[in-house]
């Protein structure tokens, strides 16, 4: 299948901007674009949900910011903890909000959006252990928040699916229970060669170039590091036990074959794994639901699916 017209046109857009290296570029001009970019994409009025809170939460070198979303379904209800992509470098509470505020909505749970440290100039492991932190600390106090101590979960996309990956497995490591994993489009393996990162590899926004510097500015270039399952959950040893995964990979996005082999693993291992490889899609899918008809019915079935397994 073709790229989807609504995101064809937008990659006519994107491909027409002088392209800046993710390496040599100041990583406030970075943040700076992406907001631009992100900002003409957003809808007038917000999605409305019962109510938003900006606050803080002890993390391992000082207070991690995060913004609490809860719906309008009043009672005890689900938790889940966000993650936001970014490449680990761009991203933060206000690129996601929309996507957060829907997540919210539709799956009538308390978000618990997280503003981790970022790199280069915190590089990993910071944003794993702020996120990790953070997730400790919700489900340490699940009763302030959601409610329903069973039913904590952790989603996110790109650099923000790894960390929900990761986070899920070193959850399931301490015996901490999680009631499901949402990834989009996940990073889980660090120099994958794959079919999709050469098929893809230049004109659908995220380039393979792109993703080859922000790995090293991620997680430099120590081959052990870069193997770690904290850093390519998908070198874990075991994959048994793992929380129950609704996974989303698009046709053209350099990171598609990886995604859909993590969902694999899981599978093999036993885990109830909802994955979906959706046609004339580009990285970054989710944040495009208010311009994309395609990415609508996609995000759609992710959130319906991913509040079937919080129950």
């Amino acid at each position: 299948m073709s790229v989807e017209p609504a995101i064809a046109a937008l990659l006519e857009q994107i491909n027409a901007l002088p392209a800046l290296s993710i390496r040599s570029t100041d990583p406030e001009v970075l943040r700076e674009a992406e907001r631009e970019l992100g900002a003409s994409m957003v809808p007038a009025e917000p999605i409305e949900v019962g109510s938003v809170r900006d606050t803080t939460v002890p993390g391992p070198v000082g207070d991690v910011p995060v913004r609490i979303y809860r719906p309008a379904k009043e009672g005890p209800v689900p938790t889940v903890v966000f993650y936001h992509g970014g490449g680990w470098i761009n991203g933060d509470l206000d690129s996601h909000d929309l996507v957060t505020r829907r997540l919210c909505r539709d799956v009538e749970a308390v978000l618990v959006a997280v503003h981790y440290r970022r790199a280069p100039e915190h590089p990993f492991p910071a944003p794993y252990e702020d996120c990790l932190a953070v997730t400790r600390h919700v489900a340490d106090h699940i009763r302030e928040f959601g409610g329903r101590a069973d039913r904590l979960a952790v989603a996110g996309d790109s650099a923000g699916a790894n960390l929900a990956a990761v986070i899920a497995q070193t959850f399931h490591a301490e015996g901490r229970p999680l009631a499901a994993q949402l990834l989009a489009y996940p990073v889980v393996q660090f120099d994958a060669d794959t079919p999709s990162r050469t098929e893809n590899a230049t004109g659908y926004a995220l380039t393979a170039e792109a993703i080859s510097d922000i790995q090293d500015l991620y997680a430099g270039t120590d081959p052990a590091v870069r193997r770690s399952p904290k850093v390519s959950p998908l070198r874990a040893e075991d994959f048994h036990g793992l929380a129950p995964a609704v996974i989303g990979t698009a046709q053209y996005d350099p990171l598609r074959d990886e995604g859909q082999a993590y969902a694999s693993a899981l599978r093999d291992a036993g885990v109830d794994v909802f994955v979906r490889n959706y046609d004339g899609l580009i990285h970054a899918f989710v944040n495009l639901f208010p311009v994309s008809p395609a990415s609508e019915a996609a995000v759609s079935e992710l959130f319906t699916q991913f509040k079937q397994r919080l129950g």
